[in-house]
């Protein structure tokens, strides 16, 4: 049977882009607590921040300068304590961002190796001799270029050290046994203060080849993706995993939710069943598609049939191990609603049948901030308007690859993290309700007159109302068992665009009829079926469904 936290649906805050309560044009921690009463609205129970903490701000907070003290430009301890005390007395669990794979160059740490090579402080990184006047190997950065930057200070010298992300990211060496402890104890830090748990970031990278031999290069570059380092060490990873649980989460009996790559099918139990390093990790499967490409000019559209087909496997995979978390979308994706679905579907209706598919997969699904109004894509005009470091090296990297400005501005305006960053819409006021600044952060998106959550709070058939009863359906004691426990059965499609599956449990099913067809399609379905809950025009008669133009049903009925 499920723990506390299998019945819950979760919400992810990027801080920076969710309501500014100050009028600087960017988003923070009292811009949260005012909104806190829209969130126990919504339903949800578990909200996860994405970084608060003192941070320069190269990589939007995941290059952390001190892990217990929160960014002055998202407000105070204080603010925080409060926003905990708010939280919790609405029902809701606040967890936080873990970026424990690598620091800021701005940590004293760094600041003290750089210093001093033979400080405690040097033991932390990887900071390695040349080869021959080069890098210590060809190993990629997940942001383009050499994994690999000259130790600041020391450029003259042949010192290099070790940056699997920003070259202001420097990885932190989990080799070394002290370094972990002083992680642990910042973790268990803020488990004490009251935070529930923790996502936990890039942790599948903490594991390293010390010799850095180089691998076989994947691109025109002579490089080899640092991903393809960290696949071959999977089981290496394992032993800190099974350290930091047993140290940490397991003691506080905290929620652990990983974003863990590339977990094969044997080592799976390891991290999530009954005795897993985690409570949890993210199902990236469908984002994976794309993610084995180096650059965003080398991705393919992803239709809604292999979409479905991916996410299916991966729902299959952990039947009998344990749960994964569905997502849509994330601060690190751009909007599933434009990504994943046909152009004819990327509508209000679209966003309420994608919306169900995720709500309603087995494992406890994450909301990105948005998604319950059915938020798109940005369009940005120009490179300028980007913020983000990965847009910005692979326009270089398109540009490099022959593309024209034109044709890599097009790809950013597909692939870009940027398009999940942009303000919450809030309404229909000036920077759609975000904030009351002359300009925001970062550019408002182009629909916030007509997509927004004043516009649709009061409307029976808004996406948001909508997002509301999936929610309190999962909830509801008559159906919550079979929606937290129940098994994943893949319904075979009757077209292209369909998405049908069901929960089963003890004899019962709740079968989830979700179609992105551009036209009516009608199917069977059991003789004891009915309809829990569905969007406008479902119609079911005598044993035969029939779902309009992009739609969903939620139907009960008997296990087949």
């Amino acid at each position: 049977m499920s723990d506390k936290w299998w019945g819950k649906v979760a919400y992810q805050i990027y801080p920076k882009s969710f309501q500014d309560s100050n009028g600087d044009g960017i988003g923070d921690l009292r811009g949260i607590i005012s909104r806190l009463d829209y969130l126990k609205d919504l339903g949800v129970e578990l909200v996860w921040l994405s970084p608060i903490f003192k941070s320069p701000m190269v990589d939007q907070g995941y290059d952390i300068s001190d892990y217990q003290d929160i960014n002055p430009l998202f407000g105070t301890m204080e603010d925080f304590d409060e926003l905990l005390a708010g939280a919790r007395e609405r029902g809701i669990d606040i967890i936080l961002d873990l970026v424990i794979n690598h620091c800021s160059s701005e940590h004293p740490w760094f600041k003290k190796a750089c210093a001093d090579l033979n400080s405690e402080e040097a033991k932390y990184f990887y900071i390695r001799e040349g080869k021959n006047g080069l890098p210590p190997d060809n190993l990629r950065s997940y942001f383009g270029g050499s994994v690999w930057s000259k130790l600041p200070g020391r450029e003259d010298e042949d010192l290099w050290y070790l940056h699997y992300f920003c070259k202001e990211q420097p990885d932190l060496n989990w080799y070394y046994e002290p370094l972990r402890k002083k992680l642990y104890d910042m973790i268990n830090f803020w488990l004490d203060k009251g935070v529930a748990g923790f996502r936990i970031d890039a942790i599948m990278n903490i594991a390293k080849d010390l010799s850095f031999p180089g691998l076989p290069a994947d691109g025109p570059d002579g490089m080899c993706s640092a991903g393809k380092m960290t696949a071959k060490l999977s089981d290496e990873a394992a032993t800190f995993l099974h350290e930091m649980n047993n140290a940490t989460f397991k003691p506080h009996k905290a929620i652990s939710v990983a974003e863990a790559f590339g977990v094969n099918q044997a080592s799976l139990k390891n991290y999530i069943g009954p005795e897993g390093f985690f409570s949890t990790i993210f199902d990236f499967s469908a984002r994976e598609l794309n993610e084995i490409y180096p650059a965003y000019y080398r991705f393919r559209p992803v239709s809604i049939a292999r979409w479905r087909d991916t996410i299916f496997a991966s729902q299959q995979r952990v039947n009998d191990i344990g749960f994964m978390c569905p997502i849509v979308e994330n601060h690190d994706e751009p909007r599933g609603l434009s990504y994943y679905v046909p152009r004819h579907a990327q509508t209000p209706e679209g966003a309420k049948v994608l919306g169900a598919v995720n709500v309603l997969l087995r494992g406890m699904p994450f909301i990105y901030q948005g998604q319950e109004i059915g938020m798109t894509n940005t369009r940005f005009d120009s490179i300028y308007e980007f913020d983000d470091v990965a847009a910005h090296d692979n326009y270089k990297s398109a540009l490099k690859a022959g593309l024209s400005p034109k044709q890599a501005l097009d790809i950013l305006n597909i692939e870009s993290r940027d398009h999940a960053r942009t303000p919450f819409l809030w309404s229909a006021e000036k920077n759609a309700g975000f904030s009351t600044a002359s300009e925001t952060w970062l550019k408002v998106n182009q629909d916030y007159t007509t997509i927004n959550a004043a516009a649709q709070i009061n409307d029976e058939h808004s996406v948001l109302s909508f997002y509301k009863k999936l929610i309190a359906l999962k909830k509801d004691s008559q159906w919550h068992d079979i929606l937290t426990d129940g098994r994943f059965v893949p319904l075979s499609p009757v077209a292209e665009y369909e998405v049908p599956f069901a929960r089963e449990l003890d004899g019962r099913q709740i079968q989830v009829l979700a179609s992105f067809e551009d036209s009516a399609i009608t199917r069977s379905v059991p003789a004891d079926a009915s309809i829990v809950l569905a969007t406008d025009g479902v119609t079911l008669n005598n044993g035969q469904l029939t779902l309009p133009a992009t739609s969903v049903a939620i139907i009960a009925c008997s296990a087949q």
